[in-house]
C-alpha cells in the first residue's frame, strides 16, 4: 500500500518494565498533565457566576489554518510547527499514560515516539474549500473509533496488570494500542490540523 502522509509509531518498551511507575501512573502523570493542559487551553468556572475563566496558550490551532487555507490558499509554517510541535508532545504524554513507554514525556524531545508530518504546498496539495467539510467527511470515523477506543482502554488495563504481575506489556496489545494511537493522529492530520486531503484509511496498520 502506498504511505500514508502521516507516519506514526513507537518504540514499544515489552519487557523489564518498572512495576512501581506503571502502578501509579495516573499520579505521577499530573503534573505532566497540568502542564499539558495550560498549553491546550480549557475554562473553568468562576465561583458563584455562571461566567467562565479561560486559559492557556490556545492549544492546537484549527480555525485559523481553516480561514488561511479557504481565503488566501495558505498555511503558515510557523503555524503548522506549532501545531506538529504540541501534537507530538501530546503523543508523548498518550504513550506514557497507556503505559507503552516508561520514561517521562520531554517537552521538546521526540524520545521514542515517532510522528512524521509532511508540510503541504497548499495550491497543489489541498483544495480550498475542504476544510469547511472535513469535520462531517470525518464522522464515520469518530463512530468507528468511538468503539475502538474503548477496546483501546481495557487493553490498557489488561497490560496494567500483566506488567505489574509479569513486568511485560503484552506485544500483541502493544501493537493495537499503537494501532489505535495511528489511526487516532491520521484522523486529526485531516479533520483538525488540516495537513493532508487524503482520507484516512479504516485500519490500525502503518
Amino acid at each position: 500500500m502506498p504511505s500514508y502522509p502521516i507516519q506514526y509509531d513507537v518504540d514499544r518498551e515489552l519487557g523489564d518494565r518498572n512495576r512501581l511507575t506503571v502502578g501509579f501512573r495516573l499520579v505521577l502523570a499530573i503534573p505532566i498533565l497540568i502542564l499539558l493542559g495550560t498549553i491546550n487551553g480549557g475554562a473553568a468556572p468562576r465561583p458563584g457566576t455562571a461566567a467562565f475563566t479561560a486559559a492557556g496558550a490556545g492549544g492546537i490551532l484549527v480555525v485559523g489554518p481553516a480561514l488561511m487555507i479557504v481565503f488566501r490558499q495558505k498555511y503558515p509554517r510557523w503555524w503548522f510547527d506549532w501545531n506538529v510541535a504540541l501534537w507530538r508532545f501530546q503523543n508523548r504524554v498518550g504513550v506514557y499514560m497507556l503505559l507503552l513507554r516508561d520514561e517521562y514525556p520531554a517537552t521538546d524531545d521526540d524520545q521514542a515516539v515517532h510522528l512524521e508530518v509532511t508540510y503541504p504546498d497548499v495550491a497543489t496539495d489541498l483544495n480550498r474549500w475542504l476544510p469547511l467539510v472535513k469535520w462531517f467527511l470525518a464522522i464515520p470515523h469518530v463512530v468507528v473509533l468511538f468503539f475502538v477506543n474503548v477496546a483501546a482502554f481495557f487493553v490498557v488495563l489488561f497490560a496494567w496488570f500483566s506488567i505489574l504481575f509479569t513486568g511485560a506489556f503484552p506485544p500483541g496489545a502493544a501493537d493495537f494500542v499503537v494501532g489505535v494511537m495511528r489511526w487516532n493522529n491520521r484522523v486529526v492530520g485531516y479533520a483538525l490540523t488540516l495537513v493532508t486531503d487524503e482520507y484516512p484509511p479504516f485500519r490500525l496498520a502503518a
